[in-house]
């Protein structure tokens, strides 16, 4: 019996020790699906089949957890998506990470030991190592997660955002956009960071101030003149061009962030107006607008 991927959701979750791919995990058992962690990879394909065969029609999607705990993971991995393949089933995979200060701060809380850790090796090498080893799987990911300000239940909010919005989409190069504020820091899962700063700011008007982004005003005072108006004239020409190269390469994602000061008025403006001309192009598409709130 061959799997269905258009009906079934095939997810493999990866990261960086301490970043939340446990939390991740829970999410989608939550959502009903089928949860495995710490698979050996050589496992996958075997997993998979016994899914499609037996299990399928009780679960909307099988999600497993992968990571440096089983030996040879990165060894594996790409004979594992090979033999994946086989099932007609393009896994999505969900890559969490973190900074080294955040991991090594949790490290400090929970006491517990790194996989990597040894007499030769300390927390902060072993970190270093895994980023190493984990990089070709990040780079590969559909979707990665910066994990280092969530709590539990943001986490568990953005994960449930974002595959909702990856699901309902078509197959293809998957573009994030990402609003943010700089003085709460860039997003460090970023592939371009656009500062925006240098557009009319809606701050400094009392009567625009309570407004965001995502108001008409704000988008018009933003947008309508120049240099907001030219700016976004060629933003969207530069996308246009480039975005079928990244595609036509055979990249997974990209995610492009926009900030100005506090991340309320010009980045969320400028996001809104890349997300709706994406979308008229047909592009496979998300946003999310990090500090909408804190602006």
């Amino acid at each position: 019996m061959q799997p269905q991927p258009e009906q079934k959701n095939v997810v493999i979750v990866s990261g960086m020790s301490g970043s939340g791919k446990s939390t991740a995990l829970k999410v989608f058992e939550d959502m009903g699906f089928f949860c495995v962690d710490g698979l050996p990879a050589r496992m996958a394909p075997a997993l998979i089949e016994l899914f499609f065969n037996s299990s399928a029609k009780d679960y909307p999607g099988l999600a497993m957890g992968m990571d440096l705990r089983q030996p040879d993971f990165v060894g594996q991995w790409k004979e594992v998506l090979l033999d994946v393949q086989k099932f007609s089933v393009r896994p999505t995979i969900l890559f969490t990470d973190s900074s080294n200060q955040i991991l090594l701060r949790r490290y400090a809380t929970t006491r517990r030991p790194h996989p990597l850790a040894s007499g030769n090796l300390g927390l902060e090498g072993a970190l270093e190592r895994e980023r190493e080893i984990l990089e070709p799987i990040r780079a590969q990911a559909d979707l990665v997660i910066d994990t280092s300000h969530y709590s539990v239940h943001d986490l568990r909010r953005v994960i449930q955002d974002k595959w909702e919005s990856l699901s309902s989409r078509s197959q293809g190069m998957r573009v994030h956009l990402i609003s943010f504020g700089f003085k709460y820091g860039a997003p460090a899962e970023a592939d371009m960071v656009t500062d925006l700063r240098f557009l009319p700011n809606p701050y400094f008007d009392e009567a625009l101030r309570p407004m965001s982004g995502k108001d008409e005003a704000i988008a018009r005072y933003v947008l309508d003149s120049n240099p907001g108006h030219e700016y976004l004239r060629r933003l969207l020409e530069f996308l246009d061009f480039t975005l079928p190269l990244y595609a036509s390469e055979g990249r997974y994602r990209l995610t492009m962030a926009f900030g100005c000061t506090g991340g309320r008025h010009r980045s969320v403006a400028v996001t809104e107006a890349v997300l709706a001309h994406l979308r008229e192009q047909g592009f496979n598409v998300s946003v999310e607008h990090r500090h909408f709130s804190l602006g």
